[in-house]
């Protein structure tokens, strides 16, 4: 489903990839792992078309998008939950999810928000909320619901354990695991290394930009490649 083809991106003269190549099939759930300044949100940045790459391309479902802008990618299947969420606190979670379904017709805007509340009970419980107010785990809850609101074929999520309590971190993962149980296409990036390789399908390594080491489950269980790549991260 997507292709990343020697991407390199460069912010000035500094060059943040270096040639990367990343691929993410059709109902996989994969991981992108490394250390703090690896590269690993300007990949996903650049997949969502919110940073544009010196060269390589970027393909999904075939198609060329390498370069596209954010609104076409997103019509196209391809949301991004970003880091620290980016959430509008000052809006309430009925609004936030409105707004994130602008590509959705208007006859099935409500039912999505409907079917969205019962999956994630507590927004439906706070729906008229100024979203502000809500916990780190609640946020957390409502940007991934927000980037789920037009059906997407690629669902990117930048860090979604950043700044959870333990309990949060416990219901992020099992909603992963149970979104790519449902047939969704993922790629995450998480600090929790250890953990994320354990329930992906595949993993990749990627340090000072470039993609160094990529496997299955069996990463885990490799102390030499958290020592040498990933700084020893659980």
């Amino acid at each position: 489903m997507l292709e990343v083809d020697r991407l390199t991106t460069r912010y000035g003269e500094i060059t943040a990839l270096h040639g990367a190549d990343l691929r993410v099939d059709e109902g996989e759930m994969v991981a992108l792992v490394g250390p703090n300044g690896a590269g690993k949100t300007t990949l996903l940045t650049t997949v969502a078309g919110l940073v544009r790459p010196a060269s390589g391309s970027v393909r999904f479902c075939s198609a060329n998008i390498t370069g596209h802008d954010p609104a076409r990618l997103l019509r196209a299947g391809i949301a991004l939950v970003p880091e620290r969420r980016r959430i509008f606190k000052d809006l309430t979670v009925g609004e936030n999810l409105r707004l994130a379904g602008t590509t959705v017709p208007s006859s099935h805007r409500r039912v999505r928000i409907h079917e969205l509340c019962e999956r994630f009970p507590i927004l439906g419980e706070r729906v008229d909320v100024a979203a502000g107010y809500l916990s780190g785990g609640e946020a957390q809850q409502l940007a991934v619901a927000r980037a789920l609101m037009c059906d997407p074929k690629l669902l990117l999520l930048d860090e979604p354990c950043l700044g959870l309590a333990p309990a949060m971190v416990d219901v992020v993962f099992e909603l992963l695991v149970e979104l790519r149980d449902q047939g969704r296409t993922i790629l995450v990036v998480e600090q929790q290394a250890h953990r994320v390789i354990g329930v992906a399908d595949r993993s990749y390594v990627l340090r000072t930009g470039r993609i160094v080491a990529a496997g299955g489950k069996e990463f885990a269980d490799r102390s030499d490649l958290f020592a040498s790549y990933v700084g020893g991260a659980a």
